[in-house]
């Protein structure tokens, strides 16, 4: 990490069919090899198939599925005389929703249906309705920084 200055923060154009810079955000990230329109037939797709199982607006699933497994906190290690401690401490609202994506897409990909456009409705509807592996991913987050609030007192 350079001490000089900070990265400068691209500028990513909003999503064709949406216009939302989110559903973007989350398309690139789906995105591997530099295939942007797998990446964006993927997600509309899932977004279809979500419209038609849940019946309600799929960019509304969307932002509440990332809602709920946005974590609030998290632990960082910290070095304090030869002992290293889990101190928790708050997410900016930026890495919060970069977690989110990042969560939610991992655990899309570990399930076991056979498309990955299946895999990510799925995982989509059961985060929108608090379950599935990237809720628990911020549960044990959440678990993990609260077992750790004794040490809060290190936090810098």
């Amino acid at each position: 990490m350079s001490r000089r200055h900070k990265a400068e923060k691209r500028e990513i154009n909003p999503d064709p069919k949406f216009g939302d810079l989110v559903v973007t955000k989350f398309m690139n990230a789906i995105m591997l090899h530099g295939k942007k329109s797998v990446a964006e037939t993927i997600v509309y797709g899932a977004f279809d198939v979500v419209q038609g199982k849940a019946k309600s607006d799929p960019l509304q699933t969307f932002h509440q599925a990332l809602e709920n497994v946005a974590p609030h906190v998290e632990v960082r290690s910290r070095r304090v005389g030869g002992a290293t401690y889990q101190v928790p401490v708050d997410v900016r609202p930026e890495r919060r929703q970069a977690l989110a994506i990042r969560w939610l897409i991992a655990a899309a990909r570990k399930r076991n249906e056979t498309t990955m456009v299946d895999r990510l409705s799925g995982e989509l509807m059961d985060a929108a309705n608090n379950r599935g592996s990237a809720v628990k991913k911020r549960e044990d987050t959440h678990k993990m920084a609260d077992a750790n609030r004794a040490f809060s007192h290190y936090r810098w």
